[in-house]
């Protein structure tokens, strides 16, 4: 029978498409589950603020009666706006191995994307650049981390064979842990601290909190250019804060302050891929424990980094070693081996040097597609 296209309508289509990659995966023994509360809110438009500027459309699709695919469709109106683009994007595509899926369901995204007037399509990329984006093309036999997709491999072929193409990579670097703080790294943050500049080294939650609007707000300044961002609005950046907190360790939250005010931010996590297997991605009743407990352990192998971000009149006196410097205190302390970059630009020759004086190699790829309509 041939593939049938239907669109999102209602809560039960909502739950088939939020809950069908897991029935696709569930032979996949690297695959990290989402955590399905986020997965309900992320399509709550009282939620997800992003409703408010971004258009979309959801869409599954059949073969004989059989769900084998999903398709998430955005047009992000204040982006296409403040860089006087026409461009759509596409997320959160999962087909099985069948050209046909693939087609019917990008096809469905690029007919409503003509309809609304744009001119090219982007993906995978979500309503912002703090979703998942790119699609894994190297790395298979590693862990995914959370905010990254975990593909089949077949999946990129079957959107080429659509006419996609290389709009972009992103390359995740794995940096082996320094047994002790380098010489040149205490040298220069030696010296920043001479200049005013200071590490804020926080201790609670509660200290994060008076720090962690200051940090996004901060991402708007310094993400300015970065490809694919959209700076945040003060309500955005309070449901942000709220999301991070609830999973922050602040020993992992690294601040600088001149004259008391932020200047500089590095955000890392410890790996929380064990725990959110054990609890399939479901909080309750007992998930959170498991993530809990991956959280809190003493030895922690794989800290993952997520953010970090200096003002830019402050770049280049050395902020990113002081911050550097403490986050390495802190991975010490808990038997650290290994960071995760996650997601770099390929064309980001200042860090990606930077973790290859380090000792990096890249270990993981992702590629984000384009296509004229």
């Amino acid at each position: 029978m041939a593939v049938r296209i239907t669109p999102v309508t209602g809560k039960r289509d909502l739950k088939r498409f939020i809950y069908l990659p897991e029935k696709l995966h569930q032979n996949d023994a690297l695959w990290l589950p989402p955590i399905y509360k986020d997965e309900w809110e992320y399509f709550d438009p009282g939620k997800n603020l992003a409703f408010r500027y971004c258009d979309s459309t959801a869409a599954l699709a059949w073969r004989d009666e059989r769900l084998v695919g999903r398709v998430l469709g955005i047009v992000n109106n204040r982006h296409n706006e403040h860089t006087k683009e026409s461009t759509a994007r596409f997320a959160l595509l999962e087909s099985t191995d069948d050209q046909e899926v693939a087609h019917g369901l990008l096809s469905h995204v690029e007919e409503w994307a003509r309809a609304k007037g744009m001119t090219r399509i982007i993906g995978p990329f979500g309503f912002t650049d703090q979703d998942a984006e790119g699609f894994l093309i190297e790395g298979f036999e590693q862990r995914p981390t959370i905010v990254t997709y975990y593909n089949f491999p077949y999946i990129p072929r079957l959107v080429e064979a659509e006419g996609y193409v290389k709009e972009v990579d992103k390359v995740v670097y794995k940096v082996p842990r320094p047994k002790d703080v380098p010489e040149l790294m205490a040298k220069l943050s030696e010296r920043a601290e001479r200049r005013g500049y200071r590490e804020v080294g926080l201790k609670s939650i509660r200290e994060a909190k008076r720090y962690i609007r200051p940090v996004l707000g901060l991402m708007n300044e310094a993400y300015v250019g970065v490809y694919g961002y959209s700076a945040l609005d003060d309500e955005e950046m309070h449901q942000l804060a709220n999301k991070y907190l609830a999973f922050l360790d602040p020993r992992f939250l690294r601040v600088a302050v001149k004259d008391e005010q932020v200047v500089g931010f590095m955000i890392a996590m410890p790996d929380l891929w064990e725990g959110i297997v054990k609890s399939r991605g479901r909080l309750f009743p007992f998930g959170f424990i498991h993530i809990l407990l991956a959280l809190k352990r003493r030895k922690i192998p794989q800290m993952n980094l997520l953010l970090a971000g200096i003002k830019e009149e402050h770049r280049g006196k050395g902020l990113d070693m002081l911050m550097g410097r403490e986050m390495l205190k802190a991975s010490i302390a808990v038997g650290v081996e290994f960071y995760d970059s996650h997601l770099e630009l390929e064309t980001n020759t200042l860090v990606r040097a930077e973790m290859e004086r380090q000792g990096g190699v890249v270990y993981k790829k992702y590629r984000i597609y384009q296509k004229n309509l």
